[in-house]
């Protein structure tokens, strides 16, 4: 997921304005998955639009890997850049805040607000770092639950989510089907595939080959920055597609640079530049536990429960150049839902960040299967 999300819609409508976080605190412990406790579980979340007197109105949507609790609008006027899906959620918008209240949620594990190896550790009052438990995507759609009842949500319309996200809003309606109406679910699969695996996997190891992982306990700026800026490298490299780096940069060198430069090439003036941003907002445990939750992501064995009479619709969306999630993994959600679900391909140059790019006819179906 870039770090270059769209500054406005395609169509130029206002969104949804000055925004400002919440916290939510649930001070009792939450069991994990694959053992253990945390004492408490805090999370960030901003919502957007208005809840309806019966709360029928609202719409979750969980993010991907380097995306946040700020879905869109702006924390002040001078900020360079809106929430990370402005460009789909506002007044008008594909999920239209005129008529839904849309909660975004930072994700357990992550480093912008919720619990994960930043937070403190009550026991020792330092920050967990490298002694933060390992999550799954099922701890983390249990933590949304939570935060979503302390709204005042007993039903959510849907749940709407890319890649990562994506996952959870499958989670959603295999889980608990009778707490969500529809999902939607863009460039993600039933499970992670063998080339994403081994993505991730060259991925953590940069983080843990720089000598200053230090076994994930590291002061702040201290901390493996070379190894996580060479992990959202190797990211960057998957999320365009063969026909976007050529357009976008196809053969070019950094102007004036000569052989033997640290960077040539244009499209490594790129790269660098996508590592030193994640660098200045994300956290390299963070990265190691939330990339070992997506790995872990498998529900293929059981999907057929998507199908299930009375269930959650399901629209399962790909893109038909991404080399992460082809249009295969899309068609079996589908596929699996049965007469529950639908599939869309959208046809487009762009690869997995696709889902991030407003497109007419992706607008147009999703906000017809909202409703």
């Amino acid at each position: 997921m870039t770090d270059d999300p769209p500054s406005q819609a395609a169509d130029g409508s206002p969104g949804v304005g000055l925004v400002r976080p919440s916290d939510w605190v649930h001070d009792a412990p939450f069991p994990l998955e694959l053992g253990g406790s945390l004492p408490r579980l805090e999370l960030r979340y901003e919502t957007y639009g208005r809840l309806a007197p019966d709360a029928s109105n609202a719409i979750l949507v969980p993010h991907a890997l380097s995306g946040d609790h700020h879905v869109a609008g702006r924390h002040a006027a001078a900020d360079p850049k809106p929430g990370w899906w402005d460009a789909f959620v506002g007044p008008g918008r594909m999920i239209d805040t005129d008529r839904f209240f849309v909660v975004g949620v930072n994700t357990l594990g992550g480093c912008r607000g919720s619990s994960g190896p930043l937070s403190l550790d009550p026991s020792t009052g330092r920050p967990f770092g490298g002694d933060f438990p390992e999550i799954t995507f099922g701890d983390v759609v249990r933590s949304q639950r939570l935060l979503v009842a302390h709204l005042g949500i007993r039903r959510l319309h849907a749940v709407v989510g890319g890649s990562k996200g994506g996952m959870q809003a499958l989670l959603w309606a295999l889980d608990h089907p009778d707490e969500v109406g529809r999902v939607a679910c863009l460039a993600a699969g039933l499970r992670q595939p063998p080339l994403a695996l081994a993505l991730n996997a060259a991925a953590r190891a940069a983080i843990l080959a720089d000598p200053r992982w230090r076994g994930g306990h590291y002061l702040p700026g201290e901390g493996p920055d070379a190894g996580l800026s060479v992990a959202r490298m190797i990211g960057h490299a998957s999320y365009l597609s063969h026909a976007a780096f050529d357009r976008k940069f196809g053969r070019a060198t950094v102007p004036g640079a000569r052989h033997g430069d640290p960077v040539h090439w244009q499209v490594e003036s790129y790269l660098r530049h996508q590592g030193e941003a994640f660098v200045r907002r994300f956290d390299a445990n963070a990265f190691l536990r939330i990339t070992r939750a997506v790995d872990r992501f498998d529900i293929a064995d059981r999907a057929s429960g998507l199908a299930r009479a009375g269930g959650p619709a399901v629209l399962a969306v790909s893109f038909s150049s991404d080399g992460l999630y082809p249009p295969a993994e899309s068609r079996a959600v589908a596929a699996s839902a049965g007469a529950n679900g639908e599939h869309l391909c959208v046809e487009t140059d762009a690869g997995h960040d696709a889902f991030l790019l407003p497109d007419a006819g992706l607008v147009r179906r999703v906000r017809a299967f909202l409703g």
